[in-house]
């Protein structure tokens, strides 16, 4: 029988909605019930800001004390070297990355102003993958945040 692993964004993407703002218990509360709903794993913050490093520590701390387990903690960073170097001294035990890049022409553009083209930013991600796999990253998503601009 196949499985379905669901990826649950809200301590990413649902901080981001307007007039919504959960303060670091909240998050971590979130987590506690993504667990216990059997969700596999929580994209819980972005291990490149300062301000996240001691929640998503936290949070990790509680997963090896076994109260957030299974369920994977991973989190979101541009596919940079850079990010990636910044997560793991953020947040040296980080075990789970995703990994995002912008394909889109229309993104490509906006954000890139003709200094990148496809290929470096696909460059830029195998460059990312490799430094995660470096710093002991155990998995390692890769999405496209405009993938529904982006051609096959």
């Amino acid at each position: 029988m196949p499985k379905i692993y669901i990826i649950d964004v809200t301590n990413r993407d649902g901080v981001q909605t307007a007039k919504l703002g959960l303060s670091k218990l909240e998050k971590t509360i979130i987590n506690i019930y993504l667990n216990e709903m059997g969700v596999f794993q929580s994209e819980f913050g972005f291990p490149t800001t300062r301000h996240e490093s001691r929640y998503l520590q936290a949070n990790l701390e509680l997963a090896e004390m076994g109260v957030l387990q299974p369920i994977r903690l991973g989190g979101w960073v541009r596919a940079t070297v850079r990010d990636v170097e910044t997560a793991f001294k953020l947040v040296p035990n980080i075990r789970h990355l995703n990994l995002s890049i912008s394909t889109s022409d229309q993104m490509i553009r906006g954000k890139f102003q003709g200094k990148k083209t496809r290929d470096d930013i696909i460059n830029d991600m195998v460059e990312a993958v490799d430094a995660a796999r470096a710093f002991g990253a155990e998995s390692i998503g890769v999405n496209t945040e405009d993938a529904s601009r982006t051609g096959l």
